[in-house]
Parts: structure tokens; sequence; C-alpha cells
């Protein structure tokens, strides 16, 4: 990731006390920067995978977490971010952002329009969107 576009993100994300990262797969760059920034930083991925100093990982599906009984590590959140987010994976992850009262902001792999409402912000380099689909929706 180029250092514009991550600390372009950083900028947008480092207001909010908590946050999860959903998908972090290997691209960590971010959450150790929020978490180095003092954010609480949460990880989480279908697979294990390493996380920088200062951030938390739990391995989750939030696929499955959409109709959980419990939020697990999105409870408490004030934001919910994913960077290069699939299509896929857009509603479910609103729906646990929207459960936990918390905002949902992310990219998508380029190519792909967001499958939710959105509100477009410009950032260098990409565009985050910001969830705008009921309950939980924050600015």
């Amino acid at each position: 990731m180029r250092d514009s576009l991550r600390d372009a993100l950083v900028t947008r994300l480092q207001a909010y006390e908590r946050v999860v990262e959903v998908g972090i797969g290997q691209a960590s760059d971010v959450a150790g920067e929020l978490a180095r920034r003092g954010v609480d930083v949460v990880a989480v991925d279908v697979y294990d995978v390493s996380v920088p100093e200062g951030v938390r990982f739990v391995r989750d599906d939030v696929v499955a977490r959409a109709d959980a009984p419990t939020l697990g590590p999105y409870e408490g959140a004030d934001a919910i971010y994913a960077l290069n987010l699939p299509v896929e994976l857009h509603r479910p992850t609103a729906r646990v952002a929207r459960r936990a009262s918390a905002d949902f902001l992310f990219t998508t792999l380029g190519y792909d329009e967001p499958s939710i409402p959105v509100r477009r912000e410009s950032i260098p380099g990409d565009t985050v969107y910001v969830a705008d689909d009921g309950p939980g929706t924050r600015t």
C-alpha cells in the first residue's frame, strides 16, 4: 500500500476510539499505524494471520457473525472498516456494523461498486465508502 493512501486512511479513522478491521489478511499497515496512534484496534480474518504490535487479532467470519446471537469482537466498536472488501461481504459487514451501532467504512477492489447505500469520500489514491443504510450510521 502506498504511504499516501495509508496515511489518508489512518487520518480518516484515527478519530475513532475503537475500530475493527475486517479481513486484515497480510495488509496490516493501516491497523498498525492506528494502534501506534493510540486507537484500540481489533483485526479479524477467517484465517490466522500475524498482526502488528498493539493490534489484537480474532479469528472470525463476518458472514456468520451477521446473524449470530452475539457480536463477538465487534461489540463496542465505534467503527468497522475493511480495505479492498469484495462485494459479497458488503451486506454482511454492514449488518454487523448496524448491530454494533458502529460506522462502516470500506474500500472496494477498485472495479466493484458498493452493493449497499453509501456516501463517497475521496481520499488521495482511492475512495472511501461510508455505509448509509440504517441504524448505526454515524457521521
